[in-house]
């Protein structure tokens, strides 16, 4: 994520962020909370999955394979029409197991096609199924819904979900927002499959994650349909709606580009668009290869917004990038989307990374040196807002997205590289993109991976400048 909001290094990087049928038929307030029988006693799947920063954030007891999003968009009149069929398997015996979603009314749930009670219980949609769910069974949840979803007021005082535009939505979900618009397992300990088929008024687009499967109108709609097969997060889905003009091709290895812009845009956005495909390449060639089918762009025009978002294959901008937020964000493909966090406490194994991508890409490309922004950036003095807390431990949420976790974060890497040198430290790169992809990662894992690479004891360093409080002594 990036934003206007925090500054690091004298310019902005910071806070971030098919089967269906669309009419939905309202049920009897009984069949919602009473049509399903009582399931035999046993275990409820919790309400969390423990996040310290996000307690209800994610669910217990289950894991979701996959996740066929149909959704309708008026731009009009605001209102979303959708129907979420997940595909998903017990991780424990089940008599109940809870979805996020906030500010939406449910119209119908099934499990396994029967009727299923449920209950809201503020962000927690709470399912009984009609019978109780045996550990390792393979089970689906249709739930039908609809309403004017509304954006998510983050801890630090932005917005985050579905966020109206002008001409559609700008839809960024991290940390909280996926639940602004489907049900789901909303953490990144839990990432799945996804297939979108979303109509919007002709004349408008709606662009998604993964790999563009085509689009059809009729009756004055068009339809999108978009697939990620490869897992993703919740936070890293996006179904932006807008008017754009749409570019697409693959690159010479082989990925699918598709670049949506505003038109408004258009104009100073295309330079930095056209070097999309050398930043990939240069990406790949110090981390590994891209992980991904499809890559692209979306531009929007969402001045309230504030921040770009890495929504997985497919950045989402507010506004047209520089070249610097364009690195950081395709960055996040590896360190972030592909290398999932296992606890937001960790969030500095994203945005540091991308940031000292940036870095690297500036030293590479005839702009000053990674050791020559991290002198400027330590020259700060002890008061300055980069020491207010540590990036190993922000505190809170509400400082998930400031400069000490982007800036001091890709500083650690910095310390990292004098330590061990630059062959070990881009092994090290490397190595945790590969050991990790399309899986998580802690950052005790990483210390151990840089520690194994090296073969040097880094405990002080890692301790020096991911928990110590307040501006670090140089060794």
């Amino acid at each position: 994520m990036t934003s206007d909001r925090q500054q690091a290094a004298g310019r902005r990087t910071a806070v971030l962020r098919r089967e269906a049928v669309l009419a939905t038929v309202p049920v009897a307030v009984a069949a919602l909370l009473g049509a399903a029988g009582p399931a035999a006693a046993g275990t409820n799947g919790s309400a969390g999955v423990g996040d310290p920063y996000y307690r209800l954030a994610g669910n217990g007891g289950y894991h979701v394979h996959h996740y066929g999003l149909t959704l309708r968009y008026d731009t009009t009149t605001r209102r979303l029409d959708g129907t979420a069929v997940l595909t998903a398997r017990a991780t424990q015996r089940l008599t109940r197991f809870d979805l996020d979603l906030k500010g939406l009314k449910v119209t119908r749930v099934t499990v396994d096609g029967a009727a299923a009670g449920v209950r809201r219980d503020g962000q927690e949609l709470v399912v009984t199924p009609h019978r109780a769910l045996h550990k390792g069974q393979d089970f689906r949840v249709r739930v039908a819904y609809h309403g004017t979803p509304k954006p998510v007021t983050d801890p630090d005082g932005s917005s985050d979900g579905w966020i109206p535009t002008d001409d559609g939505a700008f839809v960024a979900g991290e940390p909280q927002g996926a639940m602004s618009w489907f049900p789901a397992n909303n953490h990144p300990k839990d990432k799945s499959s996804y297939d979108f088929t979303i109509t919007v008024p002709k004349g408008r687009t709606a662009v998604a994650n993964g790999v563009f499967m085509g689009q059809h109108t009729a009756h004055g709609q068009t339809t999108f349909r978009w697939q990620q097969t490869q897992p993703m997060a919740a936070y890293l889905a996006t179904a932006t709606v807008g008017k754009f003009k749409v570019e697409q091709y693959t690159t010479r290895d082989g990925i699918r580009v598709y670049n949506a812009v505003d038109p408004r845009e258009a104009s100073a956005a295309a330079p930095v668009l056209k070097k999309l495909p050398s930043v990939l390449e240069w990406e790949s060639k110090l981390f590994g290869p891209y992980p991904f089918r499809a890559a692209g762009s979306i531009v929007d025009r969402a001045p309230d917004v504030g921040f770009a978002l890495e929504t997985q294959s497919r950045p989402l901008y507010d506004s047209a990038p520089d070249l610097a937020t364009l690195v950081h964000e395709n960055a996040h493909q590896w360190f972030g989307d592909s290398v999932s966090l296992t606890t937001w406490k960790d969030i500095w194994l994203n945005e540091g990374f991308a940031t000292y991508a940036e870095w690297l890409y500036s030293e590479q490309h005839g702009g000053p040196s990674a050791q020559k922004t991290f002198d400027t950036l330590y020259a700060r003095p002890a008061h300055d807002g980069l020491w207010a807390y540590p990036p190993g431990n922000p505190g809170n949420g509400a400082n998930l997205f400031g400069t000490p976790v982007y800036a001091r974060g890709a500083m650690t890497l910095h310390e990292l590289r004098r330590a061990v040198g630059d062959q070990a430290f881009f092994r090290i790169l490397r190595g945790w993109a590969t050991a990790h992809r399309d899986d998580h990662g802690t950052t005790a894992q990483f210390v151990k991976l840089a520690e194994r690479e090296s073969g040097k004891d880094l405990d002080g360093l890692f301790r020096t400048w991911l928990y110590t409080s307040g501006k670090p002594n140089r060794v």
